[in-house]
């Protein structure tokens, strides 16, 4: 019987029972198990790349826009930890925190495609690692035991209810006029028919600063200085008075313009007035009779809109004719013209934390919050709130602003920039809700609607953010 070679290689091999040097090992050959059925292998599945049947290039050309409805909402986080549970315990996707899945996307795309055969022979004898202790108490695996003992930041509660609520009879519901103001002083002021009252938020006492009945003639916008002594009241006849607060005396009248005055915006001494003439005039208040005002035409329609950037150098104004104009002090010609509005723009603010950022919303017919690089000129993001933008204002400690809106839902909400997911959303006025102011502190809003009634609230964090926002647009924290 003639020995096997193989064998007698290895006989050869082996002197004195040990193995010479540089001799390789032979080892049994082990037989892989299989199952008798189709067993699902969901371990090593990545759904989001081997079973998506969408193409991949259908969400390519799709605009910008965001619907408020379908963002994140109060319980985004506690939705996000549980798909990461179930993500662990059905998937055995290993999930140790639930930031790790911010960035999901991108990583599943640089994960190698597998096969797509869901259903295979293959047994997987190994154990998992997401496989908890035998004698662990817990229903779920040791990487979904941590994740739920991973740390989460403390949800911020907003109030859905006014802390307080005053009465303001005879406040007009007329979309282009700007009747509430608070001044750095922590005074209130508030155009009522022809008078201006204030309120001071530290004592509650009301007074009555001027009375224009006697001319014939109503208010229609008013604005505080920076400083807090002086107010600008713009009337309906087209004049702008400027008024000292501690005296209670009327420094000077600003004439010029052939029509209601209903947007003003302080920058230092220099007053910048928007009538429906659709002029805009920027006059010194401290020499208004030798300096004459500087006219700024570029509207076609009513100028509803005016505010001033947090460095004072450039002026946004909005108008009836859904134009949004971006002006120098210096300049006669706006410097930027933007006109991706479909109606009135009234709401604009410049942001306080990123340079040149600034956000506008749209009338009835709009709908839209935008925001602009007004460094480059170009819009950057769009959301579609589903009904008027009167008012935006941004936090003066974090990157969140608020919005006032009109018809049809006459409603209060609160965003976080850049996410645009909203926070709160607060109702209570039966009317629209056209008018908005905020504290010196920067906590509290006030807003006026033609339901006669002034709400305050309280939605914003006096903390600064620790988190430092990361933006091209933010020069302050570079070194240049």
């Amino acid at each position: 019987m003639k020995m096997d070679p193989e064998f007698e290689q290895r006989l050869l091999h082996v002197q004195n029972g040990q193995r010479s040097a540089g001799t390789p090992v032979y080892r049994s050959p082990v037989k892989e198990s299989f199952g008798d059925r189709f067993i699902p292998m969901r371990s090593k599945a990545v759904w989001q790349i081997n079973f998506d049947l969408k193409p991949e290039n259908l969400m390519q050309n799709v605009a910008p826009v965001i619907n408020y409805q379908k963002v994140n909402s109060d319980n985004s986080k506690d939705s996000a930890a549980y798909v990461c549970l179930l993500k662990n315990e059905l998937l055995n996707a290993g999930i140790e925190d639930v930031k790790d899945q911010t960035n999901d996307g991108q990583r599943a795309a640089l994960i190698q495609r597998e096969q797509k055969n869901l259903f295979q022979y293959r047994v997987n004898s190994a154990p998992t690692s997401c496989e908890s202790s035998p004698y662990s108490l817990s229903p779920v695996g040791n990487k979904s035991q941590r994740l739920l003992r991973s740390p989460r930041k403390a949800v911020r509660k907003i109030s859905r209810i006014p802390f307080k609520v005053l009465d303001a009879p005879e406040l007009q519901d007329d979309f282009y006029l700007n009747l509430v103001d608070w001044s750095s002083q922590n005074i209130l002021s508030v155009g009522l028919g022809s008078c201006v009252y204030l309120w001071s938020a530290c004592t509650s006492q009301v007074t009555r600063l001027c009375d224009l009945s006697c001319e014939t003639d109503s208010v229609t916008s008013v604005s505080w200085s920076e400083r807090g002594n002086l107010i600008a009241v713009g009337t309906h006849k087209g004049f702008t008075q400027i008024w000292d607060v501690s005296a209670n005396k009327k420094l000077s009248t600003l004439s010029g313009h052939h029509a209601r005055v209903g947007a003003l915006a302080w920058n230092g001494d220099l007053l910048a007035s928007g009538s429906r003439d659709r002029m805009i005039f920027l006059r010194d208040t401290r020499t208004p009779l030798v300096i004459p005002e500087k006219k700024m035409p570029g509207h076609r329609q009513e100028v509803c809109g005016l505010k001033w950037s947090p460095d004072n150098q450039h002026l946004a104004s909005g108008g009836n004719d859904n134009k949004l104009f971006v002006w120098n002090s210096r300049a006669v010609a706006p410097l930027q013209t933007y006109s991706e509005h479909m109606a009135a723009v009234k709401a604009i603010a410049w942001s306080p934390h990123q340079h040149g950022l600034l956000a506008s919303g749209g009338g009835t017919a709009d709908r839209r919050i935008r925001f602009w690089n007004t460094i480059t000129g170009r819009p950057l993001q769009c959301i579609d709130t589903g009904s008027q933008v009167c008012n935006l204002a941004w936090s003066k400690h974090s990157s969140e602003l608020v919005s006032t809106h009109g018809y049809s839902q006459n409603q209060i909400l609160v965003w976080k920039y850049p996410s645009l997911v909203q926070i709160a959303k607060l109702t209570g006025h039966t009317f629209r809700v056209l008018y908005l102011a905020m504290s010196p502190d920067g906590e509290s809003i006030v807003t006026g609607a033609g339901d006669e009634t002034l709400r305050f609230w309280n939605v914003f964090s006096k903390t600064r953010s620790t988190k430092e926002t990361k933006s091209a647009l933010n020069l302050f924290t570079r070194i240049r």
